[in-house]
């Protein structure tokens, strides 16, 4: 029998929900979203979330809603949406702050566990140097680590860490779920022009991730408005530098920019096709041509979405690369 701490809040504040959605994620799919955590609170206050600062920093995990509640709501929401015959991929923890600071995530878990739909978690990372943490996340399906930074310095500047947090427990917690963990591991890295896009520190984070050797190592970049005004992505160079950084490291790396796309195949429609695989995968021009081949496209296809600010050409190591354009630049 599951059993839950008690808790310091009753419920959700007024106008709050315990679970939103579902939406879509490249990612998880229909992804049902669980509030676990009121806003905001969190280990972390990162320049660029989209939530702004951190009023309430803490490290120490607490229950602040009820638990029962917080079943009873995801349980109430799934029922729902099978009677309108809509599915559901994920039953995603991604609250409005850190996930893990719930102590009774991992019992959470658990007890949604018979519903069916795997469950997975969206972390900073930032508490996995505490066993009970690493515990409650192994009862998770599908686990995404956030690693934005190898070194002290660049990890301070843009994650902005609660006073007791050390980045050296931190990766040493990280690599110990990694060896424990059996489900699918993921990690994400947010690239912000001028603090953590130099290519050494990409080097270092990347040569991390692979000693953990996630299923995938993704690479985002800011698509809403920062808690800091001037947190901008960095341009597309430096990102299709991190981009063949990670992937000279790792057995498999994507990018997050803010396109959802249609399909990752030839579906017979070029331009969505292009726009979709560029948007994780930036396209090398041989290969450019061979789906356009495959489709029966000419290169006019390309120099339409280069005239129309939709794709960006790239050079890298002598050869070129065309990336789907980042969202919000002035020229995109």
């Amino acid at each position: 029998m599951v059993r839950f701490r008690v808790p310091c809040d009753n419920g959700p504040p007024q106008g709050a929900s315990l679970v939103f959605g579902p939406v879509p994620s490249r990612r998880l799919g229909r992804s049902l979203g669980i509030n676990n955590i009121p806003p905001k609170i969190c280990s972390y206050s990162c320049v660029y979330c989209q939530l702004g600062r951190t009023p309430r920093m803490r490290v120490e995990p607490g229950a602040f809603y009820r638990p029962e509640e917080v079943v009873r709501a995801v349980r109430a929401r799934v029922a729902e949406l099978r009677a309108r015959g809509e599915p559901v991929d994920y039953l995603t923890f991604v609250p409005d702050g850190e996930p893990t600071l719930d102590e009774n995530l991992g019992e959470e878990i658990e007890a949604l566990a018979d519903l069916g739909v795997p469950v997975a978690v969206i972390t900073n990372a930032s508490l996995v140097y505490q066993e009970d943490v690493r515990a409650a996340l192994l009862s998770a399906d599908w686990v995404s680590l956030k690693v934005d930074a190898a070194t002290e310095a660049v990890w301070k500047r843009i994650n902005r860490p609660h006073k007791g947090l050390s980045l050296a427990a931190i990766r040493r917690g990280i690599s110990e779920f990694a060896r424990e963990f059996r489900g699918t591991l993921v990690t994400e890295t947010m690239m912000v022009a001028g603090v953590n896009d130099a290519p050494e520190e990409v080097a270092a984070v990347a040569a991390f991730l692979a000693g953990i050797g996630p299923a995938i190592a993704y690479i985002s970049v800011p698509t809403r408005p920062p808690a800091e005004p001037w947190v901008e992505p960095p341009a597309e160079e430096a990102l299709l530098r991190a981009y063949q950084i990670f992937t000279e490291l790792l057995p498999r790396a994507e990018l997050l920019i803010g396109y959802e796309g249609e399909a990752f195949a030839a579906s017979g429609d070029p331009v969505a096709d292009i726009l979709s695989i560029s948007a994780v995968h930036p396209l090398r021009e041989d290969a450019l041509r061979e789906l356009l081949a495959r489709e029966g496209a000419d290169w006019s296809v390309v120099e339409r979405l280069l005239g129309e600010g939709k794709l960006v050409e790239l050079a890298y190591r002598g050869r070129r690369f065309y990336l789907r354009r980042l969202p919000g630049t002035p020229y995109g």
